[in-house]
């Protein structure tokens, strides 16, 4: 475990930043919606206005093109600068930008990895990227996002169900659920005390979780064949495909598939309440039930 150096800043400026208006926290009620085998998802319904950069209608200006210095906790790097979520509904949460312009629906490159190995080895938790607006990314500027995580506390609340998918693709099993069959997840427990050469092992698994689910190799494809999300704790790394970014009312993005969802005005509670959080994820997924899915080892 780190110093978490990163995580005390982020609250040190989370301060200085209420107190000068640039972190607006959101409003939420949370309560717990059961999901299969007795996965407990976080639900929090948003109380306050929807933030901007969260409505689907009208331009988005670039927030990151320049960052507001007020929210700016660290620079990791000369690529990178790590700046507070303006719109939080945890304290601390934090996201990792490059400094100069790329496309967040392209491929993430070895810089960025190491940027995030570099923070993470120091504070780490659930980091989460969302590659384009079909993954629920509200930015086109590349950036990942971090949630930080005490020692010995749970990622999140889908964390056994990432653990149990290893186990079946290690046992090369076949199913016919899409959400299984939309996500690939590599185990993490081994850690290199090189920062490089833990960012080069991260770097390959990106490309090879994206050539398990079809979405290409930087080497051969300019742009990825697909939007997905990546999930990263210190004990896997997960992807998931998309084909849309919501349903009944739901945004969802990276988080969803970590047990995090977020109700807004728009979102079908009832429907939610009655089908399952699962049944909600099935809907943005790719619906690839009848396929045969081959895994290919490390």
């Amino acid at each position: 475990m780190g110093s978490e150096q990163y995580w005390k800043k982020a609250l040190e400026r989370s301060e200085q930043a209420l107190q000068v208006g640039a972190l607006v926290p959101l409003s939420t009620s949370l309560e717990l919606v059961v999901g299969e085998a007795d996965t407990k998802f976080e639900l929090r319904t948003l109380e306050s206005r929807l933030p901007k950069h969260l409505r689907r209608e009208g331009p988005k200006p670039n927030p990151f093109s320049p960052w507001d210095e007020e929210l700016e906790v660290a620079r990791p790097d000369s690529n990178h600068v790590l700046i507070l979520n303006k719109y939080p509904v945890q304290p601390g949460h934090m996201l990792l930008i490059t400094t100069e312009w790329a496309a967040q629906n392209a491929w993430l490159s070895l810089s960025d990895w190491k940027s995030l190995v570099h923070v993470d080895d120091d504070t780490s938790g659930l980091w989460f990227f969302n590659s384009g607006p079909i993954a629920g990314a509200s930015q086109p500027h590349r950036h990942l996002q971090l949630l930080p995580r005490k020692e010995n506390e749970k990622s999140c609340p889908r964390d056994l169900w990432f653990f149990r998918q290893i186990t079946k693709q290690v046992k090369k099993e076949i199913t016919t659920d899409p959400l299984i069959n939309s996500c690939s997840v590599v185990s993490r427990l081994i850690h290199n005390k090189n920062e490089d050469k833990n960012a080069q092992e991260l770097y390959k698994n990106y490309i090879l979780l994206a050539e398990r689910l079809g979405i290409g190799n930087p080497c051969q494809d300019e742009r990825p064949k697909g939007f997905y999300n990546i999930l990263l704790t210190k004990e896997w790394m997960a992807m998931v495909t998309r084909r849309r970014e919501g349903a009944a009312g739901f945004s969802i993005n990276g988080l969803g598939f970590a047990g995090y969802l977020l109700a807004t005005a728009n979102s079908d509670l009832a429907w939610l309440k009655k089908r399952g959080p699962e049944a909600l994820l099935r809907q943005v997924v790719p619906d690839i039930s009848g396929n045969t899915v081959v895994w290919t080892s490390p």
